[in-house]
Order: structure tokens, then C-alpha cells, then sequence
């Protein structure tokens, strides 16, 4: 008994600690766009990717710095080399060799070196190349942003959507099901056919499927909602803006008016940076004919002995040190510049092509992005009128179905078209903030 105590209790508290882990979250529109510029992994990562610039630019700049390294080295010669050299030399006899070893068992020594690069053109080219390398990084972070902000938009408006949508069933269910009870006691008493009553319970089961499937999306489109926001899926999480007054406070007619500047978009810079980039590699081909000068100093210590005694305050110690200048001219490499210059050229050419398409494709992609953000408007507004009337034409068919001047088949036709005219009319809202979302990503509003 006590142990079945003691595993309950643990149970409940690891539930406790579990809900404990759980956040809760409340926000518009515009505070969830605000929270996934800081949260979403994808723009954490691009924001790493800066980083990462960044640093790669301190790599570059420190290669034209001066260079400091320093070295100990210990040899110890357990077998010395043997070498022959003519007896004569030591008074023996002429035509024969004698062995001798030349060296100390023990070797130690220590030096420091510095090395500066005085002038190389790649160099150059590299520090302005870190500078764009940068750059592309810092536009690839707006480029991501601006991705997570369309997505953000979209998902909301999803999950909004589904809230409305589930609302609305459950709302013609309740209705629906009232008709269909006031209908079967009239069928029982007498006064009508049976066949009405099937008509309404096949319109309800269709419902009732629409409910359940529109439930599991809401509960899908909230989970993705969470992954792009980069909260857990198991938070909990409150929509505070409604799907019409987001429709409606999308409803921007200047932004139709506007004047298309493709420079603006963040997909020409990037095409912009990649002509930098080429114009670089160009320019780094070029420096690669250029003279290099270079200069080091050496410092250091050697030590011999047949015995390990380096750190006796005995040992001697021979200093040596040098100076070096390095003049490096490049005089021919049998046209193998030229040809990768040449490469680098048409490797330009090439990069500047791609920017005039992108600028062209822009220009068409805003035409189709403002085309359909117009024709969305245009919906809206005619799906808002279709609606009143469906809604007006039921009412009718509703009021003549319980005064028995209608049949149930046109109820049912009259249902349906409210049903879709419902639909049409929330798809609508979601269309007007969702393309005007699409038009300002292409115009380049941040």
C-alpha cells in the first residue's frame, strides 16, 4: 500500500513539474511578428550567420597584422649519427676512413618570430571582400525576417480562420438542429413527410463532419503557429486580433498607388552583392600580377650537453637573431593569370545578367502581387454582400419551410448556399491580409 502511495505521488508531481514547464502566451498580430524576429530559430540562426561574418572579417583583417609566434624544441640524440671521414686528417693512414659522431646527446633551444606583411594587392581584396561577405549576411537576416514575418501572417490568419469557421458550424449546427427537432415532432404528428427530416439529418451529419475536421485543423494550424513563433508546441497560446478587423485594417488602398522601385527589394540586393562579389574576384585575379613584400625577425636560444641540464643555472646558452625582407615578383606563369582573369571577367558579366533578370522579374512579380491583392479586395467586398443576401434568402426559406409553403430540398439548397457563402466570406479576410502581406514583402515595407 505504501509503495502504491508513494509511486501516485511521484506521478502527480512530475505531472506538476510538467505544467510547471508550460508557458502561457497572449498575442496580436503584431506582437507575434515582433516575438518570432527574435525567437524563430530560422532568424536566430541568420543572426548567427552575422556573427559568423563578423568574425571571418577580424580573421581577414588580422592576416595583414603583425604575426608573433614563438617555439621550444628539446632533441634528444640517444644515437648519434656516425660519419666517416679520410684517417689522414688524424695522422692515420692515407686511403682509410675513420668513424667519428659529430653532436651532443641533448639539444634544446627556443626562439620568437615576427612576420609582417608589408604590401599584397590579394590582401586588398580580401579586406573589401570581408566587407561584402558581410554585407550578403546582413541582407540574408533582412531576406529571413522578411520570410518570417509573411509566414507569421499566414499562420495566424490560419489559425483565426479555423476559430471563425468552428464558430460558425457549431452556430448552424445549434440552429440547424432546432429546425430539424421542430421538424420531426411536425413529422410525427403528422403534418408532413418523413423525407424532410432525412434531408435535414444528412445536412447536420455533414456538419457535424465539417466540426470534427476543422477542430483537428485548428489544432494543427495553433502547433504550427507555435513552431514559426519558436515556442514549444505544447505552450498555451491566445490570439487577441479577430480575423475581420485584421481584414478590414488591410484594406490599404495607397498601397495600390505605389511606386515600384526594385532596388528596395531585398532579392535585388542579394543579386546586387553577388555582382560585388564577382567584381571582387575580379579585382583579386588582377592583384595576383602584383609584387608581395614581406619582412620577419627571429629570436632565440640554442643549447647543447651530453647530459640533460637545461634547467641548471650552468647551462649555457647560445643567442642567435636574423632579419629578413621577401620579395616575391610574379614574371610569367605561361598565361595562367590571364586565363583565370579571364574567367573571373565572364564570371562578372554573368553576375550582372542575373541582376538585370532579377530586376525584370521583380517588376513582373509586383504586377501579379498587386493584381492579386486588388482581386482580393475585390472578393471581400462581394463575398461580404453575397453573404447578407444568402443569409436573407435562408432566413426566408426558413420561415416559409415551418409554414409548410417549402420543402425541405429547398431549405437544404438555401443552406448550403449560406454554408458557402460563410466560407467564402472568412477565406476572403484571409485572402486580404494574406496577399497584401505578399505585396509588401515584393515592395520591400519592413
Amino acid at each position: 500500500m505504501k509503495k502504491t502511495l508513494l509511486i501516485i505521488t511521484l506521478l502527480y508531481l512530475g505531472i506538476l513539474q510538467a505544467q510547471d514547464k508550460k508557458q502561457s502566451y497572449s498575442f496580436s498580430l503584431d506582437q507575434a511578428i515582433s516575438h518570432a524576429l527574435t525567437n524563430n530559430r530560422t532568424a536566430i540562426n541568420a543572426g548567427k550567420d552575422i556573427d559568423i561574418a563578423k568574425q571571418k572579417k577580424r580573421e581577414t583583417t588580422a592576416m595583414g597584422l603583425p604575426q608573433i609566434n614563438g617555439a621550444i624544441t628539446y632533441q634528444n640524440n640517444f644515437k648519434l649519427q656516425t660519419s666517416l671521414l679520410p684517417a689522414e686528417i688524424f695522422g692515420g693512414p692515407a686511403g682509410e676512413f675513420a668513424e667519428v659522431t659529430f653532436g651532443t646527446k641533448h639539444n634544446g633551444g627556443g626562439s620568437l618570430s615576427l612576420n609582417q606583411l608589408i604590401f599584397d594587392g590579394s590582401y586588398i581584396v580580401a579586406l573589401q571582400a570581408s566587407k561584402t561577405y558581410l554585407k550578403f549576411y546582413e541582407n540574408y537576416k533582412v531576406k529571413t525576417d522578411t520570410d518570417v514575418k509573411e509566414m507569421i501572417i499566414n499562420s495566424y490568419g490560419n489559425v483565426l480562420l479555423a476559430n471563425e469557421n468552428e464558430l460558425i458550424l457549431q452556430k448552424n449546427k445549434t440552429i440547424l438542429e432546432k429546425t430539424l427537432f421542430d421538424t420531426d415532432q411536425t413529422y410525427k404528428n403528422g403534418l408532413i413527410e418523413e423525407e424532410n427530416v432525412e434531408q435535414l439529418k444528412i445536412t447536420l451529419a455533414t456538419i457535424n463532419s465539417n466540426i470534427n475536421y476543422v477542430t483537428r485543423l485548428k489544432d494543427i494550424s495553433l502547433k504550427m503557429l507555435k513552431i514559426n513563433l519558436g515556442l514549444d508546441i505544447d505552450d498555451e497560446l491566445v490570439l487577441t486580433d479577430k480575423l475581420d478587423v485584421l481584414a478590414q485594417s488591410n484594406l490599404d488602398l495607397t498601397i495600390k498607388s505605389t511606386e515600384f522601385d526594385p532596388s528596395g527589394n531585398i532579392n535585388y540586393l542579394m543579386s546586387q552583392n553577388f555582382v560585388d562579389q564577382r567584381n571582387l574576384e575580379l579585382k583579386l585575379q588582377k592583384s595576383k600580377a602584383l609584387p608581395t613584400l614581406a619582412a620577419g625577425v627571429n629570436f632565440g636560444y640554442n643549447s647543447f650537453g651530453s647530459t640533460f641540464n637545461f634547467f641548471n643555472s650552468n647551462q649555457r646558452y647560445f643567442n642567435y637573431s636574423n632579419l629578413g625582407v621577401s620579395l616575391n615578383v610574379p614574371i610569367f606563369s605561361s598565361f595562367a593569370r590571364s586565363a583565370r582573369t579571364q574567367q573571373a571577367k565572364i564570371a562578372l558579366e554573368k553576375a550582372k545578367t542575373d541582376l538585370e533578370d532579377a530586376e525584370q522579374k521583380l517588376k513582373l512579380q509586383y504586377q501579379n502581387a498587386k493584381s492579386d491583392y486588388e482581386y482580393s479586395v475585390e472578393q471581400y467586398k462581394s463575398s461580404k454582400e453575397n453573404l447578407k443576401l444568402a443569409e436573407r434568402i435562408e432566413g426566408k426559406q426558413q420561415i416559409k419551410f415551418k409554414e409548410g409553403l417549402s420543402s425541405s430540398f429547398n431549405l437544404t439548397e438555401a443552406q448550403r448556399q449560406l454554408y458557402s457563402s460563410q466560407q467564402s466570406y472568412l477565406q476572403t479576410m484571409v485572402d486580404v491580409i494574406n496577399k497584401k502581406a505578399a505585396l509588401e514583402k515584393v515592395i520591400g515595407n519592413k
